[in-house]
Protein backbone atom coordinates (compact mmCIF):
# COMPACT_ATOMS: atom_id res chain seq x y z
CA UNK A 1 0.00 0.00 0.00
CA UNK A 2 1.30 3.43 -1.02
CA UNK A 3 1.88 6.01 1.62
CA UNK A 4 0.13 9.33 1.51
CA UNK A 5 3.41 11.06 0.55
CA UNK A 6 4.08 8.73 -2.37
CA UNK A 7 0.60 9.12 -3.82
CA UNK A 8 0.79 12.86 -3.36
CA UNK A 9 4.10 12.99 -5.27
CA UNK A 10 2.67 10.76 -8.01
CA UNK A 11 -0.39 13.05 -8.28
CA UNK A 12 1.86 16.11 -8.51
CA UNK A 13 3.96 14.46 -11.23
CA UNK A 14 0.85 13.58 -13.25
CA UNK A 15 -0.50 17.12 -12.77
CA UNK A 16 2.82 18.58 -13.93
CA UNK A 17 2.78 16.38 -17.04
CA UNK A 18 -0.79 17.39 -17.81
CA UNK A 19 0.11 21.07 -17.35
CA UNK A 20 3.11 20.73 -19.70
CA UNK A 21 0.90 18.96 -22.27
CA UNK A 22 -1.77 21.68 -22.05
CA UNK A 23 0.78 24.51 -22.42
CA UNK A 24 2.49 22.77 -25.33
CA UNK A 25 -0.84 22.06 -27.02
CA UNK A 26 -2.05 25.64 -26.54
CA UNK A 27 1.17 27.10 -27.99
CA UNK A 28 1.14 24.65 -30.88
CA UNK A 29 -2.48 25.30 -31.88
CA UNK A 30 -2.27 29.05 -31.37
CA UNK A 31 0.65 29.23 -33.83
CA UNK A 32 -0.51 26.64 -36.34
CA UNK A 33 -4.29 26.62 -35.94
CA UNK A 34 -6.80 27.05 -38.74
CA UNK A 35 -6.69 30.49 -40.31
CA UNK A 36 -3.27 31.34 -38.89
CA UNK A 37 -1.11 33.48 -41.10
CA UNK A 38 1.91 31.88 -42.68
CA UNK A 39 5.06 33.90 -42.26
CA UNK A 40 7.52 34.20 -45.12
CA UNK A 41 11.13 34.50 -44.12
CA UNK A 42 12.76 37.74 -45.31
CA UNK A 43 15.29 35.80 -47.39
CA UNK A 44 12.54 33.96 -49.28
CA UNK A 45 10.63 37.20 -49.87
CA UNK A 46 13.73 38.86 -51.27
CA UNK A 47 14.19 36.02 -53.76
CA UNK A 48 10.67 36.60 -55.10
CA UNK A 49 11.53 40.12 -56.27
CA UNK A 50 12.61 40.19 -59.89
CA UNK A 51 15.41 42.39 -61.07
CA UNK A 52 14.67 44.52 -64.08
CA UNK A 53 17.48 44.71 -66.59
CA UNK A 54 19.08 48.10 -67.15
CA UNK A 55 18.66 49.77 -70.55
CA UNK A 56 20.87 52.18 -72.47
CA UNK A 57 19.26 55.05 -74.35
CA UNK A 58 20.51 57.91 -76.51
CA UNK A 59 18.97 61.24 -75.48
CA UNK A 60 19.34 64.01 -78.07
CA UNK A 61 17.75 67.33 -78.98
CA UNK A 62 16.77 70.10 -76.58
CA UNK A 63 18.34 68.68 -73.39
CA UNK A 64 21.21 70.08 -71.31
CA UNK A 65 23.55 67.06 -71.65
CA UNK A 66 22.75 64.94 -74.74
CA UNK A 67 24.33 61.50 -74.73
CA UNK A 68 24.06 57.84 -73.83
CA UNK A 69 22.52 56.98 -70.47
CA UNK A 70 22.02 53.76 -68.50
CA UNK A 71 18.61 53.61 -66.79
CA UNK A 72 16.87 50.92 -64.77
CA UNK A 73 14.34 48.69 -66.52
CA UNK A 74 10.84 50.12 -66.33
CA UNK A 75 12.09 53.71 -66.70
CA UNK A 76 10.06 56.27 -68.65
CA UNK A 77 11.02 58.90 -71.24
CA UNK A 78 10.80 61.55 -68.51
CA UNK A 79 13.46 59.67 -66.51
CA UNK A 80 15.81 59.74 -69.51
CA UNK A 81 15.23 63.47 -70.11
CA UNK A 82 15.93 64.21 -66.44
CA UNK A 83 19.08 62.05 -66.55
CA UNK A 84 20.27 64.15 -69.50
CA UNK A 85 20.11 67.26 -67.33
CA UNK A 86 16.49 68.08 -68.09
CA UNK A 87 14.93 69.89 -71.01
CA UNK A 88 16.28 73.26 -72.09
CA UNK A 89 14.10 76.37 -72.30
CA UNK A 90 13.93 75.79 -76.05
CA UNK A 91 12.40 72.31 -75.64
CA UNK A 92 8.89 71.56 -76.87
CA UNK A 93 7.85 68.87 -74.39
CA UNK A 94 4.40 68.67 -75.95
CA UNK A 95 6.08 67.01 -78.93
CA UNK A 96 7.20 63.99 -76.90
CA UNK A 97 5.36 61.49 -74.71
CA UNK A 98 7.18 61.75 -71.36
CA UNK A 99 5.18 58.87 -69.88
CA UNK A 100 6.15 56.33 -72.54
CA UNK A 101 8.22 53.35 -71.36
CA UNK A 102 11.73 53.12 -72.76
CA UNK A 103 13.49 50.16 -74.29
CA UNK A 104 17.16 49.31 -74.70
CA UNK A 105 18.78 51.02 -77.68
CA UNK A 106 16.10 53.69 -77.99
CA UNK A 107 16.92 57.19 -79.22
CA UNK A 108 14.84 59.82 -77.45
CA UNK A 109 14.57 63.05 -79.43
CA UNK A 110 13.44 66.11 -77.46
CA UNK A 111 12.20 68.58 -80.08
CA UNK A 112 12.88 72.33 -79.94
CA UNK A 113 10.31 75.11 -80.22
CA UNK A 114 10.19 77.45 -83.19
CA UNK A 115 10.08 81.22 -82.52
CA UNK A 116 6.26 81.00 -82.81
CA UNK A 117 6.13 78.36 -80.02
CA UNK A 118 5.61 75.19 -82.09
CA UNK A 119 8.07 72.46 -82.88
CA UNK A 120 10.90 73.13 -85.24
CA UNK A 121 10.21 72.14 -88.85
CA UNK A 122 12.35 69.61 -90.70
CA UNK A 123 15.78 70.83 -91.78
CA UNK A 124 15.40 73.40 -94.56
CA UNK A 125 17.61 74.29 -97.49
CA UNK A 126 17.50 77.60 -99.32
CA UNK A 127 14.14 79.40 -99.22
CA UNK A 128 12.42 77.28 -96.55
CA UNK A 129 11.61 74.15 -98.57
CA UNK A 130 12.51 70.90 -96.88
CA UNK A 131 15.78 69.44 -98.04
CA UNK A 132 14.37 65.94 -98.43
CA UNK A 133 12.13 63.33 -96.87
CA UNK A 134 11.04 63.71 -93.24
CA UNK A 135 13.32 61.72 -90.91
CA UNK A 136 11.13 59.22 -89.03
CA UNK A 137 13.67 58.99 -86.23
CA UNK A 138 13.77 62.70 -85.37
CA UNK A 139 10.36 63.95 -86.54
CA UNK A 140 8.11 65.54 -83.94
CA UNK A 141 4.38 65.03 -83.55
CA UNK A 142 3.66 68.25 -85.42
CA UNK A 143 5.98 67.32 -88.27
CA UNK A 144 4.39 63.90 -88.67
CA UNK A 145 0.93 65.50 -88.80
CA UNK A 146 1.96 67.38 -91.96
CA UNK A 147 2.20 64.09 -93.85
CA UNK A 148 -0.75 63.09 -96.04
CA UNK A 149 -3.26 60.87 -94.24
CA UNK A 150 -1.50 61.28 -90.87
CA UNK A 151 -3.50 63.02 -88.17
CA UNK A 152 -2.69 63.56 -84.49
CA UNK A 153 -3.67 60.02 -83.45
CA UNK A 154 -1.58 58.28 -86.12
CA UNK A 155 1.33 60.67 -85.55
CA UNK A 156 1.31 59.77 -81.84
CA UNK A 157 1.21 56.06 -82.73
CA UNK A 158 4.35 56.55 -84.87
CA UNK A 159 6.12 58.28 -81.95
CA UNK A 160 4.98 55.57 -79.53
CA UNK A 161 6.21 52.84 -81.88
CA UNK A 162 9.59 54.61 -82.21
CA UNK A 163 9.92 54.90 -78.44
CA UNK A 164 9.00 51.27 -77.82
CA UNK A 165 10.96 49.64 -80.66
CA UNK A 166 13.85 52.02 -81.26
CA UNK A 167 14.86 53.84 -84.40
CA UNK A 168 13.26 53.01 -87.74
CA UNK A 169 15.70 51.23 -90.02
CA UNK A 170 13.35 51.13 -92.99
CA UNK A 171 10.24 53.00 -94.18
CA UNK A 172 8.57 49.58 -94.48
CA UNK A 173 8.56 49.37 -90.65
CA UNK A 174 5.74 51.92 -90.69
CA UNK A 175 3.48 49.06 -91.75
CA UNK A 176 3.79 47.71 -88.19
CA UNK A 177 2.36 50.93 -86.72
CA UNK A 178 -1.36 50.51 -85.92
CA UNK A 179 -3.48 52.58 -88.29
CA UNK A 180 -1.02 52.63 -91.19
CA UNK A 181 -2.07 50.31 -93.95
CA UNK A 182 -1.05 49.76 -97.57
CA UNK A 183 -2.79 52.94 -98.79
CA UNK A 184 -0.93 55.05 -96.22
CA UNK A 185 2.33 53.36 -97.12
CA UNK A 186 1.81 54.29 -100.78
CA UNK A 187 1.14 57.92 -99.84
CA UNK A 188 4.23 58.15 -97.62
CA UNK A 189 6.76 56.63 -100.04
CA UNK A 190 9.36 59.29 -100.86
CA UNK A 191 8.08 61.65 -98.13
CA UNK A 192 9.71 59.89 -95.19
CA UNK A 193 13.03 58.20 -94.55
CA UNK A 194 14.61 56.29 -91.64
Amino acid sequence: MESFGQSHRRLLAVAALVLVAVVFGFRHFSHHGAGAAVRVAPVAAAKEKTKKTAVIVDVVGAVRRPGLYRLPGGARVNDAVERAGGATRKANLAGINLAAPIADGLQIVVPAKTPGGGAAPPAAAGGGATSGPLDLNSATLEQLETLPGVGPVTAQKILDYRQQHGAFTSVDELDAVPGIGPSHMAQLKGLVAP
